[in-house]
Formats: C-alpha cells, sequence, structure tokens
C-alpha cells in the first residue's frame, strides 16, 4: 500500500515580513503532480496546516482548495493539526468528511480510533494522533503518572488498540529525541518536549510532522517528511521533497515483527528558492556574479564582507534581487563580538580621543581619518552654539 506523506505547510506564514502565499499556492500545485504521478492510496498529512491558530482567510481559502482536489481524486486523506493549530478549527466538519474519504482528526479526549484500509495483504490500520501535551492526555487520564511529553505519547499509545499481526501506522506531530531542528521551529527550553522514539514500537510506519528538514529514524520506519517549503535561511542547503512511503506484507521480521517499508523521498522545486549569498558589494553587485541564476527573483540574504557599511545598501542591492529579504556584515567589526566598554583610563584624552576609544571597542576597529575629521568638526560646532 503506498502512501505519500506531507506535514508544515505553514499556510499563511510570513518570512522576514514577506508574505508566502503565492508560494504555497505554487508548491500545492506541484504537490499534486507528484501525487497524480505516484498514484498513491493515501495521503498523510502531519499537522501545521497552518502558521497560527487562527490563520488568514486566504490561507483557509488555499486549505480549502487543496483539500477539495484531493478529494476530486478519490484518495483517503488524513489529517491532524500540529502545534501552530487549533486542533478545533482543523477537526471541524470531520464526521462529514469521513464519508468522501478525507479523515480529520479530531480534538484529542483519550480515544483514537483507526481508519482501517485493505490491499492484497490484509488490513492496514491508520491512527491519527494530534499534537498533545502532557496537561492534555492527563486530563483524560488522571490515574495515570503523566508528567512528560514521552509520558503523555506513551500513554496516548497504549490507549490504542493496536492488533497484533497487523500492519499499523501512525500519524503524529510531536518532536522524537535526537532529530534536527531548523531556526524556523518553536523550541521549548530544554528540549521539555522531547518524546523517546521507543513509544512508537508498536507501528510499522510513523509519519510525523513538526521537523522542517527531512529525516529518518528507526531506519526510516520513522521519518519527518520535512516542510514543502524552506521558512528560515538556516534551511538554505535543505533538499525540500514529499515522502512516498510504501508497505509491503506483514510481518517481513520474525523476530520484530514490522511490514516491509520502503521509503523515498520525491523533490520540489519551488517558484522561488531562499538562498544566501556571500561577497564584497563590488562583487555581489557584478553581472557576472548573477546572471544565468534565478538568484533576481529569488528570496536572497546578502552577507557583504565591507568593512563599511555601504549607505542605503539595502535599497540599491533590490534594484538587483528584488526580494532581498536580509542584508548583514561580515568583517571584522561584526567578528569582534561584544566588547566590555570600561572606564577611561587616568591620562588626561581630549573629547575626541575619548569618542576614538569608544567608537573602537564598539566595532573592533579604529575610525578612518575622514570619520575623525567629521567627529572634530562636529564637536566643534557643538561646542560654539553652547551659551
Amino acid at each position: 500500500m503506498k502512501f505519500v506523506h506531507l506535514s508544515d505547510l505553514h499556510l499563511g506564514k510570513r518570512v522576514n515580513g514577506f508574505s508566502m502565499m503565492e508560494d504555497q499556492e505554487y508548491i500545492l500545485a506541484e504537490i499534486l503532480k507528484v501525487i497524480d504521478t505516484e498514484q498513491p492510496d493515501g495521503v498523510l498529512i502531519a499537522g501545521d496546516l497552518y502558521d497560527r491558530p487562527v490563520p488568514p482567510a486566504e490561507a483557509v481559502r488555499l486549505w480549502d482548495d487543496f483539500l477539495w482536489q484531493l478529494s476530486e481524486r478519490k484518495l483517503q486523506v488524513f489529517v491532524i493539526s500540529g502545534n501552530h493549530d487549533s486542533a478545533e478549527r482543523v477537526a471541524f466538519g470531520n464526521r462529514l468528511m469521513n464519508k468522501s474519504g478525507v479523515h480529520l482528526a479530531p480534538v484529542y479526549d483519550g480515544q483514537v480510533a483507526p481508519v482501517t484500509l485493505q490491499d492484497e495483504w490484509g488490513p492496514v490500520h491508520v491512527f491519527m494522533l494530534p499534537f498533545v501535551k502532557p496537561a492534555l492526555v492527563r486530563a483524560c487520564f488522571p490515574e495515570e503518572e503523566i508528567h512528560s511529553y514521552t509520558d503523555a505519547v506513551q500513554a496516548a499509545v497504549t490507549h490504542m488498540e493496536l492488533q497484533p499481526g497487523e500492519r499499523k501506522l501512525l500519524v503524529t506531530h510531536q518532536f522524537v529525541t535526537g532529530a534536527e531542528r531548523s531556526d524556523s521551529e518553536e523550541v521549548s527550553i530544554g528540549g521539555t518536549d522531547n518524546v523517546d522514539a521507543a513509544v512508537f514500537d508498536g507501528f510499522d510506519y510513523v509519519a510525523l510532522g513538526h521537523i522542517h528538514r527531512p529525516q529518518n529514524m528507526k531506519e526510516g520506519r520513522i521519518r519527518y517528511c520535512g516542510t514543502p517549503l524552506k521558512y528560515s535561511f538556516s534551511e538554505a542547503s535543505h533538499e525540500k521533497s514529499v515522502t512516498v512511503v510504501e508497505l509491503g506484507a506483514s510481518p517481513v521480521d520474525s523476530e520484530a515483527g514490522y511490514a516491509a517499508v520502503q521509503v523515498r523521498a520525491v523533490p520540489l522545486r519551488p517558484k522561488r528558492d531562499l538562498v544566501e549569498l556571500r561577497g564584497s558589494y563590488e562583487e555581489v553587485t557584478l553581472k557576472s556574479f548573477y546572471e544565468n541564476t534565478s538568484w533576481q527573483e529569488d528570496y536572497v540574504h546578502i552577507i557583504l564582507t565591507d568593512e563599511e557599511d555601504i549607505p542605503e545598501g539595502a535599497a540599491r542591492l533590490r534594484t538587483i534581487y528584488h526580494n532581498l529579504m536580509k542584508l548583514s556584515y561580515d568583517n571584522r567589526r561584526t567578528q569582534g563580538g561584544f566588547s566590555v566598554i570600561e572606564a577611561p583610563d587616568e591620562r588626561e584624552q581630549s573629547p575626541v580621543e575619548l569618542f576614538g576609544d569608544f567608537y573602537e571597542k564598539q566595532n573592533n576597529q579604529k575610525m578612518s581619518e575622514a570619520q575623525q575629521a567629521f567627529v572634530e568638526t562636529l564637536m566643534k560646532q557643538v561646542w560654539e552654539d553652547e551659551p
């Protein structure tokens, strides 16, 4: 049985002030092309449909259209809420949609009933567990000791009716210990949201959402498919994709009892990429630097290596790089880190010398002759104006 696994659409997201709606609409159309090519039996969407609990209207319309197009393909679609979603809003109409093959996970109430599919090797039970916190699970099972996220997910799994000897698949949205994060994800202080992978030992495949970088755990039996788009420059080197999962007969391993699982990634190409470019202002404005690339329309972070800031640098660079998101500098001043500003020594110093010492501490370099001359002129003007 074949599934396409996606997650973390984050519809309605803005990155560095730029709306990603047009890019998201484009990538959802690309995902539909993958689905048409792969012809899966089902689609698993593992949470964070939206970027915030109350999404903008255009994000809701985009999700509605995508869900309708999936239903038109007569697929079984499994959707859960993530930590960015409102579980109540995502679950709305789930009992009506079940009849069309679109299964929306209800708000967690201590019970998770599977949806059972059939192929030539028998049943496949699909369980949907939305993002849960310990307090929510503890309220469902007050007699149990539930303190950590691992305790919470373990309790939720323990109360599922897992049929022995039959294939089982879980769609959930949690941070599994050992996964590699990105800057665009919410991080809990001290790793308090960690879930031990051992709690998922009863499943043949676990379709995870929450982490933005595609990665396997437990030899691919537990997998994050990652985001379909890059949402921070820490993801600039990531290869975005959707995951295709094929479940074979069960069991193939007499000791573990797991079904055969084949996992592969199908690359996605965005309308506009997120890229980081580095060099001096003169270098990055040379036509030979950016010609034969898509950089002029991509979302760009430019790191200038010039020692002096370029006046109106961002505005000037946007005449070439139309979607410049971020401009920063990497030079002696920025590499110096923070300096401790100490009181001046006891020797007599002129105001200009004192200011020069302060400037050097702040910027990790001395003032230029032009800067020193400007400060001297400015101080004279200030003193002359004093009564």
